[in-house]
């Protein structure tokens, strides 16, 4: 006797139920199995139940599920065996389930339950998508089917399903998947999954219509759909996503109501594909009326009057309504300028501001603003997590945030940036908690950081023509620990934590050229104040032997340096002042780099042999809001340099330095040098961020009794990279992105076959920034920029807006280890040509190595 209730018959399944008809055509046919009489049903004994073809699953799982036991009474035909079928299909685990009578002793019945398992799934892979894509498809797979679990038509289907919605969130509309199931011979009951992805053509949106628009102008709706975008737009990625463009139906309204309809509402939508299968839209738009603000009133202030508050909220009788300028106005706007700033500055952690509109007429709308000032909070703990190689001192004692002082959003703010500013810290991760103890009316501050390598390595080698190959090797440990260099154990693989600063370079190719130089800094001299002290020095020497019969030439210079600086409180506490002491030692024989010079004084004099002292002082004042040292998205630095040698010439008003020979009149350099440098940075939209920069640099001469010096001035051109450049030593570099240095004819002597440094130069730069990657292990960003530069002899001939322009695109990687890498691709429109006096455009390349050239 048996009973059976499958998938595949489903008619079968019923008949089961039925019993009698469909049980006495299966005995006839079963000549192996006992002949029971179903016309009189009888009541047994269960005395066995055995399971059979149940390869994965378990056996004894299988008799429990069924609800068959040893030694229980059943009754055949009867409910108990349909309903012990019934509940191992409900598993989805069987194609098909029999439940056999084996044989019968007496009252005692030996069943078998004969199960048909479905197949197991071994693998499954994609056809029609990259390889790349892979990974984020086997998220969606994962969760509908699994390596080794049972596949069925709904789980297929649904994988499938959740596959097209992956692509058409990414607006591929007509995305289809298919799947193929093949049997997979070297697993026994196991089958592999093909889904076979037919992406489509992308849908663009040929056009987006808005119906009900009178009082504001089309283009800037479009513009407020920020992800939903016509084709015919420049630049613009056109697709369709739903929520996306939902989210931008939003932004339409949201801009309704910060022009005044605060009433403005989207009647209906309708989109729509044309015969091409391009997508079109038609937002219907009610406007409403146009509301202005009239009297505003506040209640519940103590701390600060009336005419306080209007001062900050800025808004008057008569604006425009506006709710989103309204809420920033009052709580955490951008620039600070805000009612919360107001009272959370002065510890008022638990300030509140509750807007209420009493009065509506016409068009107008009364406001009442009530505050709910609160008791002010002070700070009672301030913890620092995530810090695993910086030591604690060295964030602490950047804080401005301060156990019992009272609470201040501002001082939260500034540590924030202080943090980031120490480069040792991903931005993108700094967390700041501030848990609140109401009753006490305290607050902690957690600060949460993410440590990433700081330091630099420079290692390069290049090949210098007669020079040969020239190598480079050069560290910067920029969080070093000078106390702990004794300490074995603190080396992992350096002693670090303690936020000094250690420099090393050397570079060379042998006996024609080596440069060797070393810095070290502790930022916080003596542990109490930001006061910075610096010490360094290098050595350069340039020996080339006689080629062709000339003198041999050779250039040294020896330099040693210390400096101070402190942060000043005035006038705000983002000013920087550093005072350095420099002594310069220059020795020249017979130097010329074989190009007629390269030291030339006013009067073109050849500097070519002699020993030059330079002894000067450099002051220089920075007043610095940048949030973030490798991609700044907004703030400013602006910085002006001052440096100095004593004025010895006043000294010896009777000397006649013009009858005196260049070693002799130049034996201990004099001059003042000006150096203003300003960055701003602003971020536009998204992660789009706008630069505009400038430099100016003048150096100058205490009298006409003797000329400017003919060393520390500027050389401008090329990409700034003074690795290999080594006639360039005893100037400024200045990059000129789309010219080199003899395209400024006010770098080249008066031969015009060499290149001498200028006295006065002019720069100004444009830019727009876009982060690839802002990952701390590389940082990557795409840039494309305006420049224009010139240089001058004297400051009766500077004309600021007499500059040599270019444009162009580049891009910028930084590596911890590395620094900035990459290149400029600039095109120059007033490029000249000194040989044949020709101006005109021409593209030129640089390459960025190792720093941000100025």
């Amino acid at each position: 006797m048996r009973y059976r209730c499958g998938v595949p018959g489903m008619a079968l399944v019923l008949l089961c139920f039925l019993g009698v008809g469909l049980a006495s055509t299966l005995r006839a046919q079963t000549d192996s199995l006992p002949i029971v009489d179903y016309t009189t049903p009888a009541t047994y004994e269960i005395g066995g139940v055995k399971v059979t073809g149940a390869n994965f699953s378990d056996a004894n799982a299988i008799t429990s599920i069924s609800g068959l036991k040893v030694g229980e009474k059943i009754r055949i035909p009867g409910p108990d065996i349909p309903r012990s079928i019934k509940a191992l299909l409900r598993l989805r685990l069987f194609t098909n389930v029999q439940i056999i009578e084996e044989k019968i002793i007496g009252d005692v019945v030996f069943l078998e339950i004969n199960v048909q398992e479905r197949p197991r799934l071994s693998f499954y892979n994609y056809t029609g998508v990259k390889k790349g894509q892979h990974e984020n498809l086997n998220e969606i797979v994962n969760q509908h089917v699994t390596k080794g679990g049972i596949v069925t038509e709904n789980l297929k289907s649904n994988a499938a399903r959740g596959i097209e919605k992956y692509y058409i969130k990414k607006g591929l509309l007509d995305a289809n998947v298919r799947v193929k199931e093949i049997a997979d011979s070297t697993r026994a009951n196991s089958v592999r999954l093909i889904f076979d992805i037919d992406l489509g053509d992308k849908v663009k949106i040929k056009d987006i219509a808005f119906v009900g628009v009178e009082s504001v102008k089309e283009k800037k709706l479009l513009k407020k759909m920020g992800k939903t975008k016509e084709k015919k737009r420049l630049l613009a990625g056109s697709k369709y996503i739903k929520d996306e463009y939902e989210n931008d139906k939003l932004e339409v309204i949201k801009y309704f109501n910060t022009v005044g309809y605060r009433d403005a509402r989207i009647l209906s939508d309708s989109i729509w594909r044309d015969q091409k299968g391009e997508m079109n839209m038609l937002i219907k738009v009610t406007e409403g009326q146009r509301y202005y603000f009239r009297n505003i009133t506040w209640k519940g202030n103590s701390k600060f009057e009336v005419d306080q508050l209007n001062q900050v909220l800025g808004i008057k009788k008569g604006d425009v309504f506006n709710q989103e300028l309204l809420d920033n106005r009052l709580r955490f706007s951008q620039d600070g300028r805000d009612v919360s700033t107001l009272y959370m500055d002065d510890g008022y952690l638990f300030f509140n501001a509750d807007p209420t509109e009493i009065a509506v007429e016409g068009d107008s709308i009364d406001l009442e603003i009530r505050l709910f000032e609160g008791p002010q909070a002070t700070i009672d703990k301030v913890v620092i997590k995530g810090n695993d190689r910086t030591h604690e001192h060295v964030i602490r004692r950047e804080l401005r945030t301060l156990p019992g002082e009272k609470f201040s959003r501002s001082d939260i703010i500034r540590s924030q940036r202080q943090i980031v500013n120490l480069n040792y810290f991903n931005p993108e991760k700094l967390g700041i908690e501030t848990p609140v103890n109401a009753e006490r009316g305290t607050v902690d501050i957690v600060y949460t950081v993410e440590e990433r390598p700081s330091d630099q390595l420079e290692l390069s080698a290049g090949w210098g023509g007669q020079r040969q190959v020239i190598g480079t090797l050069g560290v910067s440990f920029n969080n070093f620990s000078m106390r702990n260099i004794f300490n074995k154990e603190a080396w992992h693989p350096l002693p670090t934590g303690d936020g000094q600063r250690l420099s090393l370079r050397g570079q060379s190719n042998g006996r024609f050229f080596q440069s060797y130089n070393v810095s070290f800094t502790e930022p916080w001299l003596g542990g109490r104040k930001p006061n910075s002290f610096t010490v360094g020095g290098f050595f350069n020497r340039f020996a080339y032997p006689s080629f062709g019969g000339g003198l041999p030439q050779s250039l040294n210079i020896i330099q040693g340096s210390v400096s101070l600086g402190r942060r000043l409180k005035w006038p705000d506490d983002n000013f920087v002042s550093s005072t350095a002491l420099n002594i310069q030692s220059l020795r020249l024989q017979n130097w010329s780099q074989g190009q007629g010079g390269i030291f030339r004084t006013d009067e073109g004099e050849s500097v070519s042999s002699g020993n030059y002292n330079n002894f000067s002082i450099r002051q220089t004042f920075v007043r610095s809001t940048v949030n973030d040292p490798i991609f700044p998205k907004d703030g400013s630095s602006v910085s002006l340099t001052i440096q100095a040698t004593p004025p010895y010439s006043l000294f010896n008003k009777d000397r006649d330095y013009a009858n005196e020979a260049p070693e002799d009149r130049f034996r201990f350099l004099e001059y003042h040098k000006w150096r203003i440098d300003a960055d701003w940075y602003t971020t536009i939209t998204g992660k789009l961020v706008f630069k505009a920069s400038t430099r100016m640099g003048i150096l100058g001469r205490y009298t006409n009794r003797i000329s400017t010096s003919p060393f520390e001035r500027f050389q401008v051109g090329g990409d700034g990279i003074n690795n290999q450049q080594f006639g360039f030593q005893g100037v400024d570099i200045i990059s000129s992105r789309g010219y080199e240095i003899a395209d400024f004819e006010n770098n080249t002597d008066r031969s015009g076959q060499g290149t001498s440094p200028t006295t006065i130069f002019n720069k100004f730069t444009a830019e727009l920034r876009y982060p690839l990657s802002l990952n701390p292990s590389s940082s990557i960003y795409v840039t494309t920029f305006a420049q224009g530069t010139n240089t001058w002899k004297n400051l009766g001939d500077y004309n600021p807006f007499d500059l040599k322009r270019s444009a162009g695109v580049g891009v910028r990687v930084f590596l911890p280890m590395f620094g900035i890498l990459g290149f400029d691709y600039a095109y120059g429109f007033d490029r000249f040509d000194i040989q044949t006096g020709q101006r005109g455009p021409k593209f030129n390349f640089n390459i960025v190595l190792g720093f941000e050239p100025e």
